[in-house]
């Protein structure tokens, strides 16, 4: 955040200033805390939401001035409003509380941090790192020469005056009806005459000049890109909206113009559409006017051109509208069905969902099968379009480049540029390269290891070692432990690979190790996740739903690569589970596992646990019992493990709590009345710490906003 714009001076008297001997550093510190910070909204910042596809919604955010745009969940969104300089960020929390049942400090305080530095903030934002850096260094030519290869684009930030120009003197009346009539009418007809020139079989695609061919057909196309573009920017300017620079850039290896629009995701679903396939359709009624205009005057030197002009733009065009691509039929599409990452979400869900329900011949929701078809799609246009493009280079680029090398001064003169164009370009693919063998280096390292594993022993008797030093069954003898290590296998994580999955039948006990662990609650119909611990080496997990005979009760990934020692079903019964009763740990294990469960206390380790159970108890309570009343003081934490509790604010339920919810919190907090009447309304079975085990193991956790309230507040805080 811009510090010194919120910094009064340290020296200052009155209500602000610091308290009186205290030294600079708690000065400032106080000073700098986000949670005292009062931040107010600029004035002309744009909200609009949007709904997508299976309910729910998104929110994006403009600010005008600069162009910027982020996009929200409505959560977040429900932030800006309170940004009015009357409350601090901790009162911000507070409001936030009350509404939606959240209280994070953390990540109210990075939101409006995100929000300064992208200039929707009536204080203006000072990038010092970057203004001390163009201070040592100002740009130069050679700078400005140096990012123009390192980026390959030039960007013009004067570009809406042109627009707007041709705009008004021309493509505003494409928008008339006249114009929209006039225009189907062309593209219909170029397409009729394109058809009545290609049954003639009078043209090719090859030339005895190809050398001045090309270099006619390489400007027509640069001219034919820029009409594309100014089409979108056109839309823009139609609806209000803003075109915040144009450029020149070479992409995906080829010269072209670009517009930067992305103040379309301000406009209304309908006209982000228009805006997708208006490029498309200026690009249609040129190449239509092209075909039309071939048709008519077939002889001469211009047919040749124009013929190979027009093919090459109806292949772009089914290239631009294919939605497999990210270019404007994938944004037509995905506005269409109301799917903002359809394309992310339809790859994560084949590489990784699809197989396993199909396996399991679990049944697919009308959206999983949506995703299923368009990931699947995708994969398939993929493999294609790589055959067809190294058919066509081979067979049609292989002869062009003879046919330039023949085709005199000119043509070798254009082969040197395209040379240069592809050495240019040659650093990036070589970067790509490189950093895709990595990774298949990477993978094919971790299966050779595997396979070495399997005849070594240092790491069996490093296996042993661990788990003996866990401390997780007890001192376990010698001779278990040798046999443990003879059974034990080794298994490689990738970062993000799921280990064991929440509601599987439990097969494997783990034994981190290397690398470390998220443990992961999956929750509701769209598997919303909920971390709730991390673990590293010499870390196990697993042994509860086989000492329990349980499902799993939680997901288990890689946090980063790591490998896990793994022992099967029967070997940790007949070798370890046993050793659990015998030793005694069976109930303290049970105790700590159920205690870990809970979301306030997973982030405790073993030994915190163990404290933790010593300082609080469970307690089975009938359907009707209040556990708390409003106004009287609260004196404990309830967790749910099972059953449901009433949340009731004078005399009118607010909410009703299930298992893994949690109440009190509220007045243990803030040392207040309780803020409403607790009572169940079915058997429930709750953990209860008192307000000393609370502030102990607990209270962190909310001050430091990685744990939110499930609590429903009404209540003015000023006060």
């Amino acid at each position: 955040m811009s510090t010194a714009a919120r910094l009064p001076d340290l020296g200052s008297s009155g209500p602000g200033a610091p308290r009186a001997g205290a030294d600079v550093w708690s000065a400032l510190g106080e000073r700098v805390d986000p949670a005292q910070w009062r931040p107010v909204l600029a004035g002309d910042i744009e909200m609009a939401t949007f709904p997508v596809a299976g309910g729910g919604a998104y929110v994006m955010v403009a600010n005008p001035r600069d162009q910027v745009h982020y996009r929200f969940t409505p959560a977040e969104a429900g932030v800006l409003p309170l940004l009015d300089g009357r409350r601090s960020i901790g009162e911000i929390v507070v409001d936030r509380l009350g509404g939606t049942g959240e209280f994070d400090v953390t990540s109210v305080a990075e939101l409006v941090a995100l929000l300064e530095q992208g200039g929707f903030l009536a204080t203006p934002y000072v990038d010092v790192p970057a203004a001390v850096q163009a201070a040592l260094h100002p740009p130069t030519l050679g700078s400005r020469a140096s990012g123009v290869l390192r980026t390959l684009s030039v960007e013009w930030s004067g570009a809406e005056r042109l627009v707007r120009f041709l705009y008004r003197h021309v493509l505003r009346q494409l928008f008339t009806r006249v114009g929209l009539i006039l225009a189907a009418l062309v593209t219909v007809a170029g397409a009729l005459a394109f058809g009545a020139v290609v049954s003639r079989h009078v043209y090719g695609i090859q030339n005895r000049h190809f050398g001045v061919v090309f270099a006619i057909l390489f400007t027509l196309d640069l001219m034919i890109v820029f009409v594309h573009e100014l089409g979108h920017a056109a839309v823009l300017v139609h609806y209000g909206r803003r075109v915040k620079s144009a450029g020149f850039q070479i992409y995906f290896g080829t010269p072209a113009f670009f517009v930067e629009s992305a103040d379309s995701l301000m406009l209304p679903r309908g006209r982000r559409i228009v805006q997708a396939a208006a490029g498309a359709g200026v690009e249609v009624i040129v190449t239509s006017i092209a075909s039309i205009a071939l048709w008519a005057f077939p002889t001469g030197p211009a047919g040749q051109v124009l013929y190979q002009f027009v093919i090459i733009n109806y292949l772009v065009l089914f290239l631009n509208l294919v939605p497999f691509l990210e270019l404007d039929g994938y944004w037509i599409l995905s506005d269409a069905l109301r799917q903002p990452d359809l394309r992310p979400e339809s790859l994560a869900f084949v590489r990784c969902e699809l197989w396993r329900k199909l396996w399991r011949r679990q049944r697919l929701t009308r959206r999983e099968v949506g995703l299923a078809v368009f990931g699947l799609a995708g994969v398939e246009f993929t493999v294609a379009a790589f055959v067809s493009a190294w058919f066509f280079w081979r067979r049609v680029f292989g002869n062009t480049v003879a046919a330039m090398w023949d085709g005199g001064v000119g043509g070798k003169l254009l082969l040197l540029l395209l040379l240069v164009l592809v050495s240019l370009l040659g650093g990036l693919v070589f970067r790509a390269v490189f950093a895709a063998s990595r990774a298949a280096g990477a993978a094919l390292g971790a299966r050779v290891r595997d396979i070495r594993f399997r005849f070594q022993g240092r790491w069996r008797v490093e296996a042993a070692e661990l788990l003996d030093a866990s401390g997780a069954f007890g001192d376990v003898p010698v001779e278990v432990l040798n046999e443990l290590a003879g059974r034990v296998r080794v298994r490689t994580g990738p970062r993000g690979g799921v280990v064991l999955r929440q509601g599987e039948v439990a097969d494997d006990y783990y034994l981190v190790r290397s690398g470390r662990f998220e443990v992961v609650e999956e929750r509701g119909v769209h598997g919303q996740a909920r971390v709730l611990r991390t673990i590293g080496r010499g870390e196990g997990f697993g042994e509860y739903g086989l000492l329990r005979a349980a499902r799993r009760t939680a997901t288990v990934r890689a946090c980063t690569r790591g490998e896990l020692y793994t022992l099967d079903k029967g070997s940790f019964e007949r070798l370890l589970a046993g050793r659990a009763v015998v030793a005694g740990f069976a109930t303290t294990w049970q105790q700590s596992a159920e205690l870990a469960a809970l979301p306030p206390f997973s982030h405790l380790g073993p030994d915190e646990l163990r404290l933790l159970a010593a300082r609080g108890s469970w307690l089975n309570v009938a359907p009707g019992e209040v556990l708390m009343s409003q106004g009287e003081p609260g004196d404990a934490f309830y967790v749910i493990e099972s059953g449901q509790l009433d949340v009731i604010e004078n005399g009118m339920r607010v909410r009703t709590c299930g298992p893994g919810e949690y109440v009190g919190e509220i007045a243990l907090l803030f040392d207040t009345p309780g803020t409403a009447t607790v009572q169940t309304t079915t058997s429930a079975h709750l953990y209860r710490l008192d307000r000393d085990g609370f502030t102990t193991f607990v209270a962190a956790r909310f001050r430091q906003g990685t744990l939110r309230t499930n609590v429903l507040v009404e209540r003015d805080w000023n006060h």
